[in-house]
């Protein structure tokens, strides 16, 4: 993964290296000759330098989904799809939830919704965090003739104004955009596609660019912008796990594991708690100041 900078981007680049090597990852600063080597099209003089991350990798998200799914099945679990949550309610230390014209039954219900975590915490009761549905736009760009960009890095703005990677054989590229979205199907924008074009105009020689395919997403945040994970605090047996913020499946096997704790009532698992995992820090509960939505 790649980090450019421009001249007036030098803050923020150092402090990327001091928060990344804080982390313990394998970064280094390149200058813009050694990003030029590893990116050919970026246009001269644009970046001055950048931040190498060489250990970042690339996740296979659908295999990796189906691989989460085979597991749920082979435990006994089944994931139902179009079938909205209409009512859920909690009775004799049972919670049941009526969706898609079937009923089911639990001592514990955990959130999961993503951008409707909040509608279905209404739902059941609890008290809302404040979670806010945020558009992301992407788009298929064909890399110039006869330039094979299978091994280039993620190239990501230091600012995350921008990034683009190699995607089988294209160029995926996003405008890195958070627009605040009431949960919804969402569709992207024209203007934030015409704004990811001309942005990626002034950074990268790419004549004619034209998307070859366009969608948008939600990623939901908490107000800030850490992850819930804990139970909420104002009813029973009721455990949020939302606000990842895009970063989903990759947080995923940790956060995962954490509810599973805490339903269980053990404690943070000690190879997380080592990373600085803290279960106060991610708790529905830190909001309670607040008041009810």
């Amino acid at each position: 993964m790649l980090l450019i900078a421009r001249a007036d981007q030098a803050a923020s680049r150092q402090a990327l290296i001091a928060e990344l090597g804080g982390l313990r990852a394998n970064v280094r600063d390149v200058d813009a000759a050694e990003a030029s080597r590893l990116v050919p099209i970026l246009r001269p003089g644009y970046a001055v330098g950048a931040v190498l991350d060489v250990d970042a990798m690339d996740i296979e998200v659908h295999a990796l989904h189906q691989g989460y799914l085979r597991g749920l099945k082979a435990q006994g679990g089944q994931a139902v799809t179009d079938a909205r949550v209409e009512r859920l309610e909690r009775r004799a230390g049972l919670w049941t939830a009526e969706c898609g014209g079937r009923r089911f039954q639990g001592r514990i219900v955990v959130d999961a919704a993503g951008a409707w975590a909040d509608e279905l915490a209404t739902l059941a009761g609890a008290r809302p965090a404040g979670l806010v549905p945020k558009r992301r736009t992407a788009i298929l760009l064909q890399p110039p003739p006869g330039i094979d960009v299978t091994a280039w890095p993620m190239v990501i703005d230091i600012d995350e104004q921008f990034y683009f990677k190699p995607e089988a054989g294209t160029l995926l590229a996003s405008p890195a955009d958070e627009t605040p979205m009431p949960p919804c199907d969402i569709q992207p924008d024209d203007l934030d596609i015409a704004l990811l074009i001309d942005r990626l105009e002034g950074v990268i020689d790419l004549p004619g660019a034209r998307p070859q395919h366009r969608w948008a997403g939600l990623r939901t945040f908490a107000p800030d912008k850490t992850p819930l994970v804990g139970f909420d605090g104002t009813v029973e047996n009721f455990i949020c796990l939302a606000g990842q913020g895009g970063y989903g499946i990759q947080t995923a096997p940790a956060m995962s594991r954490l509810a599973a704790a805490l339903i269980d009532g053990r404690p943070v698992p000690p190879d997380l708690a080592e990373l600085g995992v803290d279960e106060k820090a991610l708790s529905p509960t830190r909001f309670d100041h607040r008041s009810a939505a």
